[in-house]
């Protein structure tokens, strides 16, 4: 595989990364559904929920993790306060598009915070722009079309700031079926492989794949999240994380979709007995999500006093499965970041 990065968009890169090349980014950029816990919480509608309350608990989160990550993911709407205050040795990327989607029509469209730009962004001081989008193969061609354009769009202006774009896909059912149920489960490898394979083409100019584990653990017999019916046999996981894995021509990490961290660090665990060259992971909810009631009781201070324990024990379990993890740049066959300099 040949290509070649501009130097700026190569500095970015391995800002986001360790020295190794690996990527161990911590997510706070959750909007909708954070206002909507704190609310459940405080026992509150969400619209009662502050500013200064949404700002106060990626604040603490982007404070405590940070020295522990190579980088964290924030949004511009109420993160900047915890992007001011990372660790320096954090790299930074900021949202794009609105919490949520449009559930005015059929997609799930996504849209872009009116006030921003890449161009914006950038100078907010970011080293990359990051996207979700919700996607299937499954969904109706003109539908995809249309997602397919946004993303060319956005690819084309991150191209012409020279910053990285990071993409996460997010996959769905059409037909408004369970996507945390056993018929989904059976169909997701599918719809993460394809999803992967479709946005490694040129034309989107993605830099790094964001992308879900390409089973539902909960229906993978022989894991420790599997309690019941499964989807799967272990030797059959085994072959999705390779299949999903070979269809990427570009570097992907791992996002955690809100699961436990038990659940999250097992699936990195055989992700990394498949043989996969993911090259990291940005973790959310597994590592922090458990602290949510603690601060709607308690306050700040203990939600500190958690994030200080729990929330840096919760980051060394995925830090320690980052073991298996391959080099971004090592994805092009390259031995180092230079190598990859247009």
């Amino acid at each position: 595989m040949s290509i070649k990065l501009t130097a700026a968009k190569r500095a970015h890169l391995q800002a986001l990364a360790t020295e190794r090349g690996i990527i161990g980014a911590a997510a706070m950029d959750q909007r909708g559904s954070l206002k909507k816990a704190i609310a459940k919480g405080k026992g509150i509608e969400p619209g009662d929920v502050t500013d200064d309350m949404m700002s106060e608990f990626k604040l603490s989160v982007s404070r405590a993790l940070t020295p522990h990550a190579s980088a964290i993911l924030l949004d511009p709407i109420w993160g900047m306060p915890g992007a001011k205050a990372r660790a320096s040795n954090a790299g930074l990327l900021l949202s794009y598009e609105e919490s949520g989607y449009d559930n005015t029509q059929p997609g799930r469209l996504a849209t872009l915070v009116n006030d921003l730009s890449v161009r914006r962004i950038s100078r907010l001081g970011a080293n990359a722009v990051k996207i979700l989008l919700y996607y299937t193969p499954f969904e109706d061609a003109r539908i995809n079309d249309v997602k397919h354009a946004f993303i060319e769009r956005i690819g084309d202006e991150c191209a012409a700031n020279d910053i990285p774009f990071f993409l996460e896909f997010v996959g769905y059912d059409p037909a408004g079926g369970d996507e945390k149920g056993l018929e989904f489960a059976r169909r997701k490898p599918e719809v993460v492989r394809e999803s992967m394979r479709e946005f490694s083409k040129d034309r989107y100019g993605v830099d790094v794949l964001k992308v879900e584990i390409p089973v539902n653990m909960k229906f993978a017999a022989g894991s420790r999240a599997c309690s019941g019916p499964s989807a799967y046999s272990k030797s059959e996981v085994m072959e999705h994380f390779r299949a999903a894995a070979e269809a990427a021509s570009r570097p992907f990490i791992y996002l955690s979709a809100g699961v436990t961290n038990e659940v999250f660090t097992e699936s990195l665990e055989w992700a990394a007995e498949s043989g996969t060259n993911f090259s990291g992971v940005l973790c959310g909810r597994a590592t922090w999500q458990e602290a949510i009631p603690i601060y709607c009781q308690q306050g700040v201070a203990a939600l500190d006093d958690w994030l200080g324990t729990h929330g840096v024990e919760n980051i060394g379990h995925i830090n320690d499965r980052l073991e298996a993890a391959a080099p971004w740049y090592s994805f092009y066959g390259a031995e180092s970041p230079d190598a990859l300099v247009a």
